[in-house]
């Protein structure tokens, strides 16, 4: 108990940090500003929304508990302001801004399946996905399955995290094309280093899914690079 006359202080474990006391290029926002909102994690984006966190928890902290209660982001976006305000940190200003966060993207994923863009080009992989590569910093190896209209219809990352996650085995690559009805896919990854230059595995892997490609009807259209705010297609350069 507190002596008389004074107020008892609550303390932080002693582990704590805030956000301001992380190195700077570990801040959600100041990664975001940086990269782009597509390389923060779900639990730095929640960060971002709820703005601040509260004793010995951090904004992220606030939002992993949200992750952890409730799951995965579907399951958190059906909630109602008041079970988000069950959470510690979550007042109900935070938990306004999180529940519009979530109507708005309900809203946006109802938009007319027409208004998608299509793949035509090396340009239009660069331009989706350079915001969301250029400041990963492992390699990782993504697999951009389409219809017949050159759409989109799902895009999977087939590995992640070493020097040669780039090394996948076309049986994964086409397991996944035939289960979704590809027309076509075009292969991407990231090169940490900033080295824009396809490896000899690189261009293994390439000519291996293009016979593998050839076989199940379902061509490989590109693999593409990407580097930094840089790309290299290996169509362009004849590798495949």
């Amino acid at each position: 108990m507190a002596p008389r006359g004074t107020q008892a202080r609550v303390t932080a474990p002693p582990s704590y940090r805030t956000i301001r006391q992380w190195r700077e290029d570990e801040r959600p926002r100041e990664r975001l500003l940086r990269y782009g909102a597509a390389v923060l994690s779900d639990a730095e984006l929640l960060a971002i929304l709820i703005g601040s966190g509260t004793h010995g928890f951090s904004a992220v902290d606030v939002a992993r508990e949200l992750l952890r209660r409730f799951g995965t982001l579907t399951e958190l976006s059906a909630r109602d302001v008041s079970e988000l305000r069950a959470i510690r940190g979550m007042g109900p200003v935070r938990a306004v801004v999180v529940a519009a966060a979530f109507e708005l993207a309900r809203r946006l994923q109802a938009e007319p399946f027409t208004l998608r863009k299509s793949i035509r080009s090396p340009e239009d992989v660069a331009r989706l996905y350079i915001p969301r590569l250029r400041g990963a910093r492992t390699e990782s190896f993504h697999v951009l399955l389409l219809n017949a209209a050159h759409h989109v219809i799902r895009e999977v990352r087939i590995s992640e995290g070493t020097l040669t996650a780039s090394l996948v085995h076309p049986r994964e690559v086409f397991r996944l094309a035939i289960t979704e009805s590809a027309a076509a896919i075009i292969a991407l990854h990231n090169h940490p280093s900033g080295n824009t230059e396809p490896s000899p595995e690189d261009i293994a892997l390439t000519r291996q899914l293009v016979q593998a490609g050839a076989v199940v009807d379902i061509p490989l259209l590109d693999h593409i690079i990407i580097a930094g705010e840089t790309y290299v297609s290996l169509r362009e350069r004849g590798l495949m």
